[in-house]
């Protein structure tokens, strides 16, 4: 029977909102999101009492919830479910970028951790142009990791990467990490078809200018192997989540 009313369809849980919370979320019946999440919730996806979102807190379940009370300065929501889900890579990769300019650095977190990266470094190589320090890198630092946020909200993780402390090369090349360790050179001998595979991988990208010789020497030298990607020259935020991609198809969870 035709009522005149539109019919109202359940949501696809693929557009129900997600949320990351950093607090425990087992055994609780009730959460008030922050004014940020809140007036997101509120004023740009119009939610209603009794609509569906999606909490996560990096312990590896997803919370279902329900809309209790949408006030834009905080949103209560009702915690009816928890369900364990298996979204994370088997891969460890860790992503060293050079800091680039503008959104380009921005663009390389997001991506890199909708490619399901472990943690993100972001360095200061000698041709960067960023010069960032004391309150600015501060609140830079806050900066990418809401971008971290964000982008595990929208791809469906459960983690969401850190974004460690910025850090001269230099001083970073100082701690030898795990497992194996690639650093772009376009004039590399070797390429990724040519390295073993490995369960834990550290990827370094130059800036926009890319790395100077003496830096690759000295990841050479800290154990690095010197890779060849593709016969084209990538720009910064391009090529770190385009070696992450292959990485994940080659040893990961992209098949």
């Amino acid at each position: 029977m035709n009522t005149g009313q539109a019919e109202v369809k359940p949501k696809n849980k693929a557009h129900v909102p997600r949320f990351y919370v950093a607090i425990a979320l087992q055994g609780r019946e009730r959460i008030t999101l922050a004014k940020e999440q809140s007036h997101h919730l509120v004023k740009v996806l119009r939610v209603r009492a009794g609509d569906p979102a999606i909490l996560f807190n990096g312990d590896g379940c997803e919370y279902a919830a329900e809309i209790a009370n949408p006030d834009s300065s905080a949103v209560e929501l009702i915690l009816t479910g928890c369900e364990v889900v298996q979204r994370e890579s088997p891969l460890q990769l860790t992503l060293a970028q050079a800091i680039a300019r503008g959104d380009r650095m921005d663009q390389a977190i997001a991506k890199a951790v909708e490619l399901g990266v472990t943690a993100v470094q972001p360095l200061f190589a000698e041709r960067g142009k960023v010069r960032l320090e004391g309150e600015r890198l501060v609140k830079k630092q806050e900066h990418w990791q809401r971008i971290a946020i964000s982008a595990a909200e929208q791809c469906g993780r459960t983690a969401v990467p850190p974004i460690r402390a910025a850090q001269t090369l230099a001083e970073f090349l100082h701690s030898a990490p795990e497992g194996i360790s690639l650093v772009l050179a376009p004039d590399a001998p070797k390429t990724l078809a040519q390295c073993p595979r490995a369960s834990v991988a550290t990827l370094l990208v130059g800036p926009e200018s890319g790395l100077s010789k003496r830096e690759v020497e000295l990841a050479i030298t800290a154990g690095y192997v010197s890779l060849r990607f593709g016969p084209r020259v990538l720009r910064t935020e391009t090529a770190g989540p385009a070696c992450l991609a292959a990485l994940q198809a080659l040893w990961g969870d992209l098949v």
